[in-house]
């Protein structure tokens, strides 16, 4: 049988003016409903590298890429070759009785990255790897303990979420997984508190926390390494956000020169076109594991080691080492760090500029004076964090810049673009921040116009 009319490409351009209704019939309504309250629906129809283009051909430069998938950028030329190579050679994917030959190269690739660890276990998501994680580390130390950090974020499946400390995204879920606690980010002596105990399995650990881009102080991350030796403890650094280069080094962790038990990774090894998680672990946790032969598929994931996967990986690796897509995101991120942080001098209400490479936290504060404090506590009563819309809004809208809010009640906007930015993309984002934050401090103004149509909005939700 011949399918010569199977064009899905078609099937977007002939229905894509009905994605919002498709959603609100089928998928998610309140997510419709957000991106229309906020004017984000303008419906993109194509991305390029760092940029998307709407329906009107209006260019975008995305600071979001996806929650950091794109690395690489969309659509780039030479994953889509890769993919296409696996496709056109009738390759025999998942054999499940075999052992895939692109699994092994791509492990191989990885471990030349981080040579301190052994063994590859690939899955399908950042969060299967936590939960592979969790796992491990009980069967190799026959403890239960799992310990996190406040504030952080590992994933959604219940694993995950049981070390996820936001009650935006536990509440009503419950019970979640027992033995599993948190101690606060760059608190060492609360960690020791728990580690002291040698009922810990693993220390889980974002190296730069994701919600809010929150930064280790420079003792912390050593600091763990040498408690998580002391007692037993395998330490578990999630670099699912912040690894593949996102900050400049190959791991975040390298910024500190710790070496952890185990690393994860997922996100960007995808390139954006096949989910693929990894979780790199030293012989001797893994082994603990896969220990008999009646045990070397304890533990396994169907789709993992797909050969679509391991291509987009492996294709991924072999792009940024060769456009030097680390060093860009270390000299990019280096060119925005000192552009945005000069500008917190002339606003009261920019209070913070933090991160490392191309992962980076532009937070807003209070102000002092009277006439802008009575406006940001109008906005802080009906919804907390909702001044960060009167940035990113006005970004999206007015600058064709795309961005968002570290997390649920932030007043921090998270800059994660693709790593293929250019010196003129972040002159771009220079002066539409700049404009952006000088029109916020002017009350009253149209931006506080969108203002109090915000909060109206919150206070029609919550009635």
């Amino acid at each position: 049988m011949v399918y010569s009319n199977l064009d899905v490409s078609e099937m977007f351009v002939g229905r894509e003016a009905e994605r919002s209704s498709l959603h609100t019939r089928h998928l998610n309504e309140q997510l419709v409903r957000v991106l229309k309250t906020i004017g984000y629906d303008v419906g993109f129809t194509r991305g390029e590298g760092q940029y998307l283009f709407d329906r009107g051909g209006a260019r975008y430069l995305d600071l979001l890429s996806g929650f950091g998938v794109f690395a690489i950028g969309r659509n780039h030329p030479a994953l889509r070759q890769a993919l296409k190579s696996v496709l056109d050679a009738d390759l025999p994917n998942l054999v499940q009785m075999d052992v895939s030959t692109l699994a092994g190269i791509l492990a191989e690739r990885l471990l030349s990255r981080v040579p301190y660890l052994d063994k590859v276990f690939f899955a399908n998501s950042g969060t299967e790897c936590v939960e592979a994680a969790i796992k491990f580390a009980r069967a190799a130390t026959g403890r239960p303990g799992i310990v996190s950090c406040d504030h952080g974020y590992h994933g959604l499946t219940y694993g995950s979420l049981s070390l996820t400390a936001d009650n935006n995204f536990r509440d009503g879920f419950g019970a979640l997984l027992p033995d599993c606690s948190a101690v606060p980010f760059n608190d060492l002596g609360a960690l020791e508190r728990a580690l002291s105990t040698r009922q810990v399995a693993a220390f889980i650990v974002e190296p730069i926390q994701g919600k809010g881009v929150n930064m280790p102080a420079d003792d912390f991350l050593p600091g763990a390494a040498a408690l998580c030796r002391r007692y037993g403890t395998i330490m578990v650094a999630d670099e699912i956000q912040s690894g593949m280069g996102r900050t400049g080094k190959f791991l975040a962790v390298e910024h500190w020169n710790v070496e952890p038990d185990m690393v994860l990774l997922s996100k960007s090894l995808s390139g954006g076109h096949v989910p693929v998680g990894a979780v790199l672990t030293r012989k001797n946790i893994f082994d603990k594991i896969f220990n008999r032969m009646d045990r070397a598929v304890v533990h396994g994931s169907t789709f993992a080691k797909n050969d679509l996967a391991m291509a987009a990986g492996i294709a991924t690796l072999q792009v940024m080492q060769a456009e030097k897509l680390i060093e860009n995101a270390a000299a990019r991120g280096e060119q925005l760090l000192t552009a945005l942080s000069a500008m917190i001098p002339r606003y009261e209400m920019l209070k913070d500029v933090r991160g490392k490479g191309l992962m980076i936290g532009v937070e807003f504060g209070p102000p002092k004076s009277f006439r802008l404090k009575a406006a940001w506590n109008l906005l802080e009563s009906a919804n907390k964090g909702l001044f960060c819309q009167l940035i990113t809004v006005p970004l999206f809208k007015d600058h064709k810049i795309l961005t968002q809010v570290a997390g649920h009640g932030s007043h921090t906007v998270k800059l994660l673009p693709s790593l293929t930015i250019t010196a003129d993309d972040c002159n771009w984002i220079e002066r539409a921040f700049d404009a952006t934050i000088a029109a916020s401090h002017q009350v009253p103004g149209a931006i506080w116009s969108l203002g109090k149509t915000l909060v109206d909005n919150a206070v029609r939700k919550s009635a």
